[in-house]
Order: C-alpha cells, then structure tokens, then sequence
C-alpha cells in the first residue's frame, strides 16, 4: 500500500509540474512514517427503509488529516462524498477497485491545488460493509508546509507551517466534522 500511495504521490508531482519525482511522495516513504492501515465494519441496516429514515452514520463526515488515503471495500454501498455546493453524492461500490482520497496534508504541501475531500459512510444497505484504507502520515517530526518548488514567486502560503505531530493532536482535540485546516490557514 505504501508503495502504491508513493507511486500515486510521484504522479501527481508529475501533473504538477514538479521537477523533484518524490516531492511529495518521500513525506510518507521513509521508516518514520506514520502511516496507518485500518478496517473498518459497518453492520447492515435492519431494513432500507430504516437507513433511509434515520440515515444511519456508519462514519460522520470528515476529511482525512493525513497526506494521502487509499480504500477499497467489499461491493456495498454507503461511501459518500460532499460536493462543493454541500450536496452527498454516493460512490458506487466496487470490490476490485481503489479509492484514492487526498488527505488535509496534501492539501497544506500542494497549497491548495489538491483539495481533502469531504466524506462520510452511512449504513444504508442491508448488507454490511467492510472497508479497508491505508492513510499514508509523514513523520511525526515532519514539517508540513507548501513546496516551495511548487510556489511562484509573488505566491503566498495559504497555511502556517506545522509538524505532522501538531497537527495530528490539534485534528484530535477537535470534532470529527470540524474543518481542522482552519487552525493553520494563514
């Protein structure tokens, strides 16, 4: 997983025009990262109609703190993401695919180009949902910030340096849907 999160990583340096391969991607390839890969079961709903009455949270809504997250899940439904007009949009499972989800620290690293997507599970399906995801961290002691190989010139940081630890602990003391980038825009 880590791999793939690095070869990911390289390709959107690439789309960036990055000269540096693994600007992005040597944050989360070193032995110090602090990576993590979690499995996630949400039991089926009773009934559709109770899903759909009580919207059952499998997961609030949220964005991923970490650089990058990579899931895939079993072929059941309740993945959705927020649009910009703050609409949900359900993405259609697929068990032998990947969803790739930047994460807050890209975010922060890419200045804004790349963007955390919002996004929550409900149990809306009668069948229960299992789901895997590798959140590719840096180390605790790496300093986030926008690449400056990725800046122009008279191009300000829209975000305040912090460790991956500060931010971390702040994303941890804050609530699950609280947008945690906030505490570190400029």
């Amino acid at each position: 997983m880590k791999k793939m999160c690095c070869e990911v990583l390289e390709v959107m340096a690439e789309g960036l025009g990055i000269v540096e391969k693994n600007a992005l991607s040597k944050a989360i390839g070193g032995e110090k990262s602090d990576s993590c890969f979690r499995l996630n079961h949400y039991p089926a709903a009773a009934t559709r109609e109770a899903a759909e009455e009580k919207m059952l949270v499998g997961f609030g809504e949220h964005t991923d703190p970490q650089i990058i997250s990579v899931l895939r899940s079993n072929n059941t439904s309740g993945l959705q993401i927020c649009l910009s007009d703050g609409s949900w949009v359900s993405i259609p499972p697929d068990p032998s695919s990947f969803f790739i989800s930047v994460g807050d620290s890209l975010q922060v690293m890419t200045n804004g180009r790349f963007k955390s997507v919002k996004h929550r599970v409900l149990a809306e399906s009668k069948k229960s949902r299992v789901s895997m995801i590798y959140f590719g961290g840096a180390a605790l002691s790496e300093k986030i910030a926008p690449l400056k190989s990725l800046m122009s010139k008279d191009e300000e940081s829209l975000y305040k340096e912090f460790t991956w630890l500060e931010y971390k602990n702040a994303a941890y003391k804050s609530r699950l849907s609280d947008n945690r980038l906030s505490l570190f825009e400029k």
